[in-house]
């Protein structure tokens, strides 16, 4: 899985808040610099004004320094519908809260999730996102 081109630095940002967006449920997970890892959170299933407003009581809680989208694509690389979506998801969050929002291509993600067994894949593909991000700052 390789990172979207992301012009934004990093520089002085230790914690994280993760997004897999999903049209009726966003996976949510919350990671540091220190630890590189990520830790599964309760799953959004809400749709719309009131999605936004379960992720602003999560920013509320976790006071994180920037925001983590995975971002979806075809196997080839190509764009699609929800790669539109989670691609609109992501400025609409940095245009409500303010905040650093990286992108992240989550090709396999979910993929991955229900390999490993997880009750919950979009929280599990949420974590999985915020790893591969975390793993790949210097």
């Amino acid at each position: 899985m390789s990172l979207a081109a992301v012009p934004l630095s990093t520089a002085g940002l230790q914690t994280f808040l993760a997004f897999d967006f999903g049209l009726k449920r966003t996976g949510v997970a919350t990671g540091n610099v220190l630890t590189r890892t990520a830790t599964p959170q309760a799953t959004i299933a809400a749709v719309g004004d009131a999605r936004f407003k379960a992720v602003e009581l999560r920013i509320k809680e976790w006071q994180p320094d920037a925001l983590v989208v995975g971002i979806p694509f075809h196997p080839d690389g190509a764009s699609h519908d929800n790669t539109v979506r989670a691609q609109k998801f992501a400025r609409q969050l940095r245009g409500r809260f303010g905040l650093k929002v990286f992108e992240v291509d989550e090709r396999y993600s979910t993929t991955e999730a229900l390999a490993g067994g997880a009750a919950d894949a979009d929280a599990a593909s949420a974590c999985i996102i915020l790893e591969q991000f975390l793993r790949s700052l210097p």
